[in-house]
């Protein structure tokens, strides 16, 4: 239970009031319940007639409450009895049973509604949370986790802590109140008797937590071997195209079975021991009755007993309802261990370092004015190496800068460090002399729009895609925004203009066609910095003059740093730098760097040839 408490209690406190008004039901539930229990007293007592003493009434407080109260119903049933005769008066009680019963049940409903907003709002808050987490946490995190790992815990495993570990937050509530009131009963009734069947309780919960620890651990590995499955199908979705070119249907399918097969084992493992719980359960608590039935059976006979048949009888009954709760609450701790595997993977998310921190009072960044600067930068992914080593780079106001280089030679990195995708490991990035870690990473990104060679869309209608990101934009500077950027010809020609939805990623358009929807979506958030990082590799002669005259356009008035691979696309740069292994090796108009006839000049040539 601490650790229930640790990892649940954030969670829990949001919803105080639910578990208060839960725990007064659930406290009046067991004491009506009591109640109507020792209302069958009177009843066994007329019908086996096994009570032959005349009862007087007896003050309240001349002796103790039991002996009081015990004495004071007996002579109550004695008084319906001589007055209404016995049939009426097993009648009678019989509707004092069923009153209390109502009042019980209804208590035990109020009780589980009171707990069902906070059931609902700790998934609804579980799921936000993470979501929040994801959109926060940096791009170098999902490189390093897979992405069907990371949609089984926000989908499998927090629906897993739903049913586990929220489900049995009634039974957790509930059942230790019950018990409480339950076994305080059965004190008051005989202490001597209780302690003895305490003896045997011990038993009872060594056996099932010998099953729970084990389940923890069982349940955590089939939540993995889930993940690993959806993995498997997210990839292969990914990569339907290639699997089939290569006639590899064979061996993916082998592969997902080998995951599959697993996955079914651990579940096996892990479905049988959560259902011993009732058997274990069940049987030792019959053990516990028949010990229990045997001790007070011999007090009795022997004479050695303070309590007569009847309340044995009541004894019993009440022990046996005890039972119940008792086997509720071993099932609810063998759900919860097997939650807490799920609340595990899940906080692997929550609990994620997010190395981009903000300072404490981060300053606002409003525009351009001047330039931005890389003074010494280097960075490195891990300890090992450094993927951009000391790069000293000046970028003017209305600049265009283009970088070039061979695959893997840093380019991407470079502009992903400048909206603080990444933080330099080394050195500094300035805006207008202020280091872009002292800025609020809200204003920073605002000062900048992107372009990429992957031109990514949302499953919406294109008015949105072009309006992403731009609070209350109109149709027409939407519209305006598609037409700089060439896109609104073929727009106007969809099925229903500015409304047609795109579909997953855009699949319903071409690539030229997704790439200026980007396009006019970027100019439609007029940004003083410009990223385009190979915005047009990707495309055809035809489709990559229309986005080149769409970017143009768009780099007009802007400060632009584009990655190109294609050096046709970037002649006109005021200045390229060429990258290698990190670093800046070469840097010029195009003119300057073919007379330098180096790095440049070698791939321009290959380009030509």
């Amino acid at each position: 239970m601490k650790e229930f408490f640790s990892v649940m209690g954030g969670y829990l406190g949001r919803y105080k009031k639910y578990i208060v008004g839960a725990l007064s039901m659930n406290v009046l539930s067991a004491f009506l319940n009591v109640f109507s229990f020792m209302s069958i007293m009177p009843i066994l007592q007329i019908l086996f007639q096994v009570d032959t003493q005349v009862y007087e009434y007896m003050e309240w407080g001349s002796a103790g409450l039991k002996d009081v109260a015990i004495n004071n119903i007996y002579y109550a049933s004695q008084q319906m009895i001589a007055q209404y005769g016995e049939a009426t008066t097993m009648l009678l009680l019989g509707v004092v049973l069923s009153v209390l019963t109502f009042f019980k049940t209804g208590c035990y409903f109020g009780g589980s509604a009171f707990l069902m907003p906070m059931r609902t709002g700790i998934v609804r808050d579980i799921r936000n949370d993470i979501y929040r987490k994801i959109l926060r946490l940096p791009l170098s995190y999902f490189s390093e986790e897979k992405k069907g790992d990371i949609l089984t815990r926000v989908s499998t495993d927090v629906n897993e802590i739903d049913a586990s570990i929220t489900s049995s937050i009634d039974s957790l509530i509930k059942n230790p109140i019950l018990i409480v009131v339950y076994l305080g009963t059965l004190v008051y009734i005989s202490w001597q008797l209780t302690l003895f069947t305490l003896l045997v309780v011990p038993v009872l919960a060594l056996a099932i937590g010998r099953i729970g620890k084990s389940l923890k651990a069982s349940s955590l590995l089939q939540q993995t071997k889930l993940s690993d499955s959806i993995s498997q199908i997210e990839e292969t979705l990914g990569g339907l195209r290639i699997i089939k070119a290569f006639i590899a249907e064979q061996k993916m399918q082998q592969r997902f079975e080998k995951v599959n097969n697993e996955y079914r084992s651990i579940a096996n493992r892990v479905a049988i021991r959560q259902s011993a719980a009732h058997p274990v359960s069940e049987f030792l608590g019959t053990v516990m009755i028949v010990i229990v039935l045997w001790f007070g059976g011999f007090l009795i006979f022997s004479g050695q007993s303070t309590f007569d048949a009847s309340t044995f009888i009541f004894y019993l009954v009440i022990l046996y309802t005890t039972l119940q709760p008792l086997k509720d609450l071993s099932k609810a701790g063998y759900a919860v261990q097997k939650g807490l595997a799920s609340m595990e993977r899940v906080n692997k998310i929550l609990d994620a370092e997010n190395p981009i921190k903000e300072v404490a009072q981060p300053l606002e960044a409003k525009a351009l004015n001047h330039s931005i600067e890389l003074r010494g930068v280097d960075f490195a992914y891990t300890d090992e190496r450094n993927v951009l080593s000391h790069i000293d780079l000046t970028i003017e106001k209305g600049m265009t800068i283009a970088l070039v280089g061979q695959s893997g030679s840093g380019k991407s990195t470079l502009v992903d460090l400048i909206p603080r995708y990444h933080d330099v490991t080394g050195g500094s990035i300035c805006i207008d002399g202020t280091d872009i870690r002292q800025l609020s990473i809200r204003s920073l990104r605002g000062l900048i729009g992107n372009v990429n060679q992957e031109a990514i869309l949302f499953n919406d209608t294109i008015f949105n895609n072009i309006a992403f990101g731009v609070e209350g934009a109109t149709k027409e500077q939407v519209i305006e925004a598609a037409r700089i950027a060439n896109a609104h010809d073929f727009i106007m020609e969809s099925e229903q203009g500015y409304d047609t939805n795109v579909g997953d990623r855009g699949c319903r358009l071409s690539g030229g066609q997704r790439q200026r929807i980007s396009i006019a979506r970027a100019i439609l958030k007029n940004p003083p910095i410009l990223i385009l990082d190979e915005a047009t590799s990707a495309l055809d002669t035809e489709s990559e003059r229309l986005v080149q005259d769409a970017l143009e356009r768009l780099m007009k008035t802007r400060t632009t740093i584009a990655i190109a691979h294609r050096l046709s696309t970037i002649r006109h740069a005021d200045e390229i730098c060429v990258l290698h292994e990190g670093r800046i090796v070469e840097r010029g108009t195009h003119d300057d760097l073919i007379a330098q006839n180096g790095y440049y000049k070698r791939l321009n040539d290959m380009q030509q040839l």
